[in-house]
């Protein structure tokens, strides 16, 4: 059983405590396996390192979303006061940092508020209307008080047979497969 059905989404492994699941995860990621996750129903502390996930990129969406609109805010009042409506008034300059810094430091936290959230929906693939673990009986639990992983059956290291035995060695309990 090397391959999955086009309707099988991965396979599903339940897990009693934070302990239990963060020592399967590393089992996993020792394993080679690329698409997979694991639920729980509050943060685990080390879950990170213990499924080898590195940081973020969305902090780059965000401080490029805030350059660009600390530059915008500076380029804008300059160019209306240097250009646009220039009038002097108590012989002071054209332009000033000091007076365009209002509108810059709004438009750098609207901008950078705004590539946060458009990278975060891009990285995440967002909107996703349907995904087939919402609808499993069992992953309820992952809101209460169970712990699960998840391997998807597209995971090039996917293979029906060894990697059930691998969530079995792991302590994985009520392994199941997750239909599309």
């Amino acid at each position: 059983m090397s391959a999955a059905t086009s309707r099988t989404y991965g396979i599903l492994a339940e897990f009693e405590t934070p302990a239990d699941v963060m020592h399967a995860a590393e089992q996993v990621r020792d394993a080679g396996y690329k698409k997979w996750d694991v639920h729980t129903p509050f943060p685990v502390h080390g879950m990170d390192q213990a499924m080898g996930l590195k940081n973020s990129v969305v902090g780059y969406f965000t401080f490029v979303g805030g350059a660009t609109g600390l530059t915008l805010g500076m380029s804008m009042i300059w160019f209306m006061n240097k250009f646009d409506y220039a009038i002097v008034v108590g012989g002071k300059p054209l332009f000033s940092p000091l007076y365009a810094f209002p509108v810059s430091y709004e438009l750098t936290i609207l901008l950078g508020a705004f590539a946060t959230l458009f990278g975060m929906f891009a990285l995440n693939r967002l909107p996703r209307l349907h995904h087939p673990l919402l609808k499993h009986p069992r992953f309820r639990g992952a809101t209460h008080d169970k712990f699960y992983i998840v391997i998807e059956c597209v995971d090039s290291n996917y293979s029906g047979v060894e990697t059930k035995a691998l969530l079995e060695k792991a302590g994985g309990k009520h392994i199941e497969m997750v239909e599309e």
